[in-house]
């Protein structure tokens, strides 16, 4: 899955990026500050850098001389409209500059011809006899589609990412629904349901008593990531 870094001290902006970014499939962490990023960057991987100029600790012209050589590409998202500003920030390497407030479908399309520039555009995930891909958010069954809604389709990533794992129900409501668990469980049990039925993994998707649900995978048939289905 590609992984994206969202930097910008307004957290409210950042969130929202993150969440509809998320829908569309795209892994995304969020950080506030220049110092905070820089230690993320350190530690994980990161396909894609979305960065603000203006930041506390370091700004973005700083942040994006300490990631240069680690060759992650970075798109500045920024109110600073004016163009020596935009030119400062594409020379110091960044890929592309946009300047807020901006249209989401805007944001994606640049995302997109970033990640194609550095063949990092589309994923796809191979578990058992499915294949997902997480850019299209269309599964595969033995060839053929099958058709899920967006949080059947967010759930069921959920599970594939995290074989012969038990998943409390808590956690699952709060990732795929993005709202406090509140003991509630039809909910998430009926998409449980539905997806056992649509995949025919009545076997597989297994009820872990008190806890939450579990995807079976034998060892030979663990996800794989590839650039192109298989």
């Amino acid at each position: 899955m590609i992984r994206i870094l969202i930097v910008d001290d307004e957290q409210p902006i950042a969130n929202l990026i993150r969440m509809n970014l998320s829908r569309m499939g795209y892994a995304c962490t969020c950080a506030y500050d220049g110092q905070a990023a820089a230690d993320l960057v350190e530690r994980e991987s990161f396909d894609l850098i979305l960065l603000d100029i203006m930041l506390p600790k370091f700004d973005g012209y700083d942040l994006l001389a300490f990631i240069r050589p680690m060759n992650i590409p970075v798109i500045f998202l920024t109110a600073k409209s004016d163009v020596n500003d935009r030119v400062k920030g594409l020379k110091l390497g960044a890929e592309d500059y946009i300047v807020k407030p901006f249209e989401l479908v805007e944001l994606v399309a640049r995302i997109e011809v970033v990640l194609r520039r550095y063949n990092k555009s589309r994923t796809y995930l191979s578990i058992l006899d499915i294949v997902i891909d997480y850019e299209g958010r269309s599964v595969l069954r033995n060839g053929e589609k099958i058709e899920l809604t967006r949080k059947e389709f967010d759930l069921l990533v959920v599970l594939c990412q995290n074989p012969n794992t038990a998943l409390f129900r808590e956690q699952l409501f709060e990732r795929i629904w993005e709202t406090d668990y509140m003991g509630e469980t039809r909910t998430l049990d009926s998409h449980i349901q539905r997806l056992r039925r649509k995949l025919g993994w009545q076997d597989r998707i297994k009820t872990v008593h008190k806890v939450g649900y579990r995807l079976d995978v034998p060892m030979d048939k663990m996800p794989q990531e590839t650039k192109e289905p298989v």
